[in-house]
């Protein structure tokens, strides 16, 4: 089988190898920001699906996937941060309370397509006004839904986690590995 990750997400291409090693990545054209859904859950997987569609129609003897995570902090999705006052914004938000992060997952070959969406609860420490300023200042919020990178230094705020670990970083290896047997 032919795999195709529909992202070019460094972490997300970092967690598909621990489920097949070799696989092609062609990003997908998808205007994000056209797309909405009801809920934060079903955005994640409206855009997922989208971004599989639009790889999966010029490469149709492929499995391709799509994906895409966003944080939802009481219903508001929480995408990467425009700038640094959004993470900032961000940050305060999540400030000892729960979040959720949905990533939602679309598996496409040809005209059959499996999707789901997984869903893990984050709950964070109160995060010092100094802490959230200095976080700021780093590279690492700017390229990640919520403004954190759980596998980074926004550990040192992780309370909990109920769900998968590796969703959170974008991508549910465990689920998504089992949905490709499917394709087999």
């Amino acid at each position: 089988m032919s795999l195709v990750l529909a992202s070019g997400s460094p972490r997300r291409k970092e967690l598909l190898s621990m489920i097949c090693p070799e696989f092609s990545v062609i990003t997908s054209e998808v205007d994000e920001s056209a797309i909405t859904a009801p809920t934060p859950a079903e955005t994640a997987l409206a855009l997922a699906t989208a971004k599989c569609r639009a790889v999966a129609k010029d490469h149709p003897e492929d499995v391709v996937i799509g994906c895409d995570t966003v944080v939802d902090c009481g219903g508001e999705i929480f995408g990467k941060p425009a700038d640094r006052d959004d993470a900032v914004r961000m940050l305060h938000a999540l400030s000892g309370r729960a979040h959720q992060v949905h990533t939602g997952v679309c598996v496409c070959r040809g005209e059959e397509c499996k999707s789901f969406v997984a869903t893990s609860t984050v709950r964070f420490y109160p995060i010092e006004e100094e802490t959230i300023q200095a976080y700021a200042d780093t590279a690492e919020p700017y390229d990640k839904a919520g403004g954190y990178a759980i596998q980074g230094t926004a550990a040192l705020f992780c309370e909990g986690i109920d769900g998968c670990y590796y969703n959170i970083m974008g991508l549910p290896v465990s689920r998504l590995a089992r949905l490709l047997r499917e394709f087999r």
